[in-house]
């Protein structure tokens, strides 16, 4: 039987490229070499070579997070190549990127949000201070709108403290989201499928010592954050998760796969975003959960491969 050739890609221009690099080699290591035949492109250099390749490929895997990566960008291009991929096509992965119009969407469905606002760069900072105050107060979450991994994410506990936060949001995007900081426990739930959808076990975050949330350090240091898979909710609470994940993954028009997370805050499951190509390290959560709900990583690539050729 012909193997499936599959054009690999991973790295590109985002802040997250780095962990695109790690995600594509992990991803490389474990495609099966009996059933794949993988080709690997960095669109930051390749894109050229992407599209004499082509007429070659069978499949492609965009293992890419952040802007460029998970924006509809490059889902787009692969759609005028005529190619099918992994993942979530145009529409979904523009609107996953921006955190704003991801939570519009929940709030179309009822899903529960934190309360929001929108900041922008070309603001001056004493207008975005006092829409931050007014729509949110402290303590209070600033974020970049279109970045993934916690990069330039920061919590204010206290308005002075506000000012440096808009500061390092608006190094990496000229928008940034507010949100009312809710504490309580960190969770996420993937969703694996085209029209038959399956929600994994939700999986707990907890930070170590030292890390007020799940930042980008805990993400992919080993050891500086803690995974319960599957976690200790009752089944009444894990049904809730699950089916809250399954809504925001249809109601977004995701494809292939997602992973949405979550704030559990005074007995509510609170929705806070959705990424359309979550990380596939070795300390990503999204195995991990596939693990747990008996998926093999392999066969968890195997599974999204299908996926996109239409094949499940």
């Amino acid at each position: 039987m012909a193997k499936t050739v599959v054009a690999l890609l991973m790295g590109g221009h985002s802040t997250e490229r780095a962990v695109s690099l790690a995600s594509g080699q992990n991803v490389m290591a474990q495609l099966d070499p009996a059933l794949y035949k993988v080709m690997v492109f960095d669109p930051a250099v390749d894109l050229i070579r992407l599209i004499e390749e082509a007429p070659s490929l069978n499949v492609v895997f965009p293992v890419l997070h952040g802007a460029d990566g998970e924006n509809g960008s490059i889902q787009g291009f692969l759609g005028l190549l005529g190619l099918p991929y992994v993942g979530s096509g145009v529409l979904a992965s523009a609107t996953c990127i921006d955190k704003k119009a991801t939570k519009d969407v929940y709030r179309s469905q009822g899903l529960p949000v934190a309360p929001d606002c929108l900041l922008s760069r070309e603001k001056p900072l004493s207008e975005n201070l006092l829409t931050l105050e007014k729509a949110v107060g402290y303590p209070a979450v600033v974020k970049p709108l279109d970045q993934g991994s916690s990069v330039g994410l920061t919590i204010v506990k206290t308005a002075d403290l506000a000012p440096r936060a808009l500061s390092l949001a608006f190094e990496t995007a000229s928008l940034a989201l507010g949100e009312k900081f809710l504490p309580g426990r960190e969770l996420t739930v993937g969703v694996i499928g085209n029209d038959r959808l399956r929600a994994l076990p939700p999986l707990e975050i907890i930070p170590a010592a030292g890390h007020d949330f799940f930042d980008y350090e805990a993400k992919y240091t080993q050891g500086q954050a803690r995974e319960v898979v599957p976690s200790d909710f009752t089944p009444a609470e894990t049904s809730k998760i699950q089916e809250l994940a399954l809504t925001a993954h249809r109601a977004l028009g995701c494809r292939g796969l997602s992973r949405t997370d979550f704030i559990y805050s005074d007995g509510v499951f609170y929705l806070l975003e959705t990424n359309t190509m979550p990380g596939l390290t070795e300390n990503s959560l999204l195995p991990k959960a596939a693990l747990a709900a008996g998926l093999s990583f392999p066969a968890l690539l195997t599974t999204l491969i299908d996926l996109a050729l239409g094949l499940e």
